[in-house]
């Protein structure tokens, strides 16, 4: 239980059926409104990422998270257009006929708002959110928090069922405005802004994720912490153990760069890694 009121299951466990989850990442091509856009319709961009969620499902891992990775550099919240939302949406949709594994938004640069609506069309159970609570300076510039407007806004469109998946430090971004928070601090912090889920990362995208940082966070909540950045198959037993379940991409992919397919090979390698740790553990398998 998170010690706040009301009390919340477990969703990791209610999302992926395990304690241990591995969420693949994929890395949207760029989508219509961003500077990378290629014109033409969705399909080159849908047919990239069947590529990938195929490619993860080989590897068996337990869930998908959809991201507008190309769309750089990234728009300030207020400033994500619909053109952005709308193809968002129904890319999410288009994916979601063709994979049984559950899948998540996050829709850069903290943009909840956008990333709620695309869930609730395409009846997704969760959404990634970078800035939950606070406020920082990121690449994008000045970024606060989005928690108050997301929350209003996912009881407008009753979209309670879609989880909130939060960052407790952030990536691409100073933390020198919340300095005189600690991790504990921030933690806690999260949780009273009703997140669900606690996201431990590193610097940047594929940055290693600290164990001292996990188990910071872990430390401080009931609540289930995942990490965010930097997982390896080198790393996956040492940092899973100290924590829920990960998301994952750039080790994943051919010659471990993000912008690339994703790796057969070595998704698989990974899942191998995190299902001896669960049989070791006794932790539940997943579906």
């Amino acid at each position: 239980m998170s010690g706040i009121f009301p009390p919340k299951t477990n969703a990791i466990m209610d999302i992926f059926k395990t304690d241990k989850a591995v969420i693949g990442m994929i890395h949207l091509k760029a989508l219509p409104g961003s500077p990378h856009f290629q014109g033409g319709n969705l399909d080159a961009i849908f047919d990239f990422a069947m590529n990938d969620v195929r490619a993860f499902e080989e590897g068996k891992v337990d869930g998908l998270m959809l991201e507008n990775s190309w769309d750089i550099p990234f728009s300030k919240p207020e400033d994500i257009g619909m053109d952005t939302t709308a193809a968002f949406a129904a890319l999410a949709v288009r994916i979601k006929q063709e994979t049984n594994l559950p899948i998540g938004i996050n829709c850069l640069a903290n943009a909840a708002i956008p990333a709620l609506a695309v869930a609730k069309a395409a009846d997704l159970p969760y959404v990634r959110v970078n800035q939950w609570v606070n406020a920082y300076v990121a690449n994008e510039g000045f970024i606060e928090g989005a928690s108050a407007k997301a929350m209003r806004f996912r009881s407008n469109i009753k979209g309670e069922n879609i989880k909130i998946f939060a960052d407790v430090h952030v990536k691409h971004g100073s933390h020198s405005i919340v300095a005189d928070r600690s991790l504990a601090d921030q933690t806690r912090d999260a949780i009273f802004f009703d997140a669900d889920v606690l996201i431990a990362t590193g610097n940047r995208t594929g940055h290693e994720t600290s164990v001292d940082e996990v188990k910071g966070i872990k430390s401080n909540t009931d609540l289930p912490v995942i990490v965010g950045s930097g997982m390896s198959v080198d790393n996956a037993a040492n940092i899973l153990s100290e924590c829920n379940g990960c998301i994952v991409g750039s080790s994943l992919k051919i010659d471990g760069k993000w912008w690339n397919p994703v790796d057969v090979d070595r998704a698989k390698a990974f899942m191998h890694a995190v299902i001896d740790l669960r049989v070791k553990e006794g932790a539940s398998v997943g579906s």
